[in-house]
């Protein structure tokens, strides 16, 4: 085994052994590889690509790089992951939904990157939460609350965590294999039973287009699937906001809403966790219509909204996060309407651009080491082919100061294309199995 001869086998167009592959994941935990050669072996990933079966030994190879979870559990252990868009809060609704159904969620989930949200900066938004806990605690949250939503011990897939860093300052981050191995890596070390992938494709997700978005898709299950873990995917429309807000604090509370049966408020939020959830259990030998009834009955029944209180409450946040919520979550001190320049219909949405919007408020970083203001972001955002007349509110501005929100306005006005179409194409776009 020797790195240069990997990297050369690469560069040459030539597959490396899944030995060869798994050698190199641990040396990239163990340090016997260099930052070099790891920079390396990147940019000939990215310049010729892995073929199937080298994806999926190096994506079991990081996976194998540090710990992974075993569970001895009276239920199956499931999990889900979305390739990041903005408005994307689905997965503080679908853990509890899952736990109330029976399921089994050991989330390890991760922070903002580039314009789109993270699921700990939005969990972080309600005081009192540590989401950095031991294996041991993990399991323990796990077993008794049924979900737990929390960060990657230093154990997890440390070879992702080493590549991934040398990805970001060598510009090789864009690489569907190795795109698929470092998410894949984390996950199946969780030790699931299944996985459900949501691929976002459109304006505001990392994937603008359907045929990138299929072709993530495709590496994902085919790799997941490879590597032991049986997985499909939905390719989802990111054309617009997932959920009808951006920024932590805001996105929790349409969370909330959603769990205390307030659905109507997130329809689209309310619609694809519902598919996500059901096609879970659907993988675990359900029918449609029967997991789609149970998935629905543990949001109206407020069993899902129990199980997030109760996990929050165990990650130190408030006991009384089910019905007192509006009170914990931090507000902004400048709140106002951004309004429409002109009459006619929402016609296009910048996603991308509104998610930078966020963070320019300070609800998202721009350098690692930025502090995040969970209370600033998008409230109220106006769908797709609405009808607007001059001065209707396009959304509501929640910021820090005037200045920044003055800023922000103009901004939003730039993303929202207003004009005479009324486009809006299906949320769920396409079955990956």
């Amino acid at each position: 085994m020797d790195a240069r001869a990997i990297i050369a086998a690469i560069r040459d167009k030539h597959s490396p052994s899944a030995e060869q592959l798994g050698w190199f994941a641990q040396g990239l935990a163990t340090g016997d590889v260099s930052d070099a050669q790891a920079g390396a072996f990147a940019m000939a990933v990215v310049l010729n690509g892995l073929s199937d079966e080298g994806r999926v030994a190096l994506t079991q190879g990081m996976r194998d790089s540090g710990d992974v979870l075993k569970w001895d559990l009276p239920g199956p252990v499931l999990d889900k992951h979305s390739t990041g868009g903005v408005g994307d809060c689905v997965s503080l609704i679908l853990a509890p939904v899952l736990a109330a159904c029976g399921i089994y969620v050991p989330m390890i989930s991760g922070r903002g990157l580039g314009h789109t949200g993270g699921t700990l900066d939005k969990l972080e938004a309600i005081p009192g939460i540590d989401i950095n806990v031991s294996e041991q605690r993990l399991r323990l949250l796990t077993r008794e609350v049924g979900c737990a939503i929390v960060s990657a011990t230093g154990q997890i897939a440390p070879a992702d965590r080493r590549l991934y860093a040398i990805r970001d300052v060598t510009a090789t981050v864009e690489s569907i294999d190795l795109i698929t191995a470092s998410i894949l890596s984390k996950k199946l070390a969780a030790g699931l039973g299944g996985l459900i992938l949501d691929v976002k494709c459109g304006s505001g997700a990392f994937m603008k287009t359907h045929d990138d978005a299929k072709s993530l898709a495709q590496a994902l299950v085919s790799t997941a699937n490879g590597a032991g873990c049986p997985t499909m995917a939905l390719i989802t429309d990111m054309n617009e906001p997932l959920a009808p807000a951006l920024g932590n604090a805001l996105e929790v509370a349409v969370c909330m809403e959603v769990l205390a049966g307030n659905t109507a408020v997130a329809p689209r939020l309310y619609e694809l966790t519902v598919a996500l959830c059901a096609q879970l259990l659907m993988m675990q030998g359900e029918h449609g219509p029967e997991a789609g009834a149970r998935v629905k009955d543990a949001l109206s029944s407020g069993a899902a909204m129990e199980r997030f209180a109760h996990m929050i409450a165990a990650l130190g946040g408030p006991p009384d996060m089910a019905h007192d919520w509006h009170t914990h979550l931090p507000k902004a001190p400048v709140v106002g309407d951004v309004t429409a320049p002109k009459a006619g219909y929402v016609a296009a949405i910048d996603g991308e651009a509104l998610g930078l919007v966020v963070v320019g408020l300070g609800g998202g970083r721009r350098v690692e080491t930025d502090r995040i203001d969970p209370s600033v972001g998008l409230a109220e955002m106006i769908g797709l082919g609405t009808y607007v007349n001059r001065g209707d509110p396009l959304c509501v501005l929640h910021a820090a100061d005037e200045d920044s929100a003055v800023e922000a306005a103009k901004a939003v006005q730039s993303a929202i294309t207003i004009g005479e179409d009324r486009p809006r194409g299906p949320l769920i776009i396409e079955g990956i199995t």
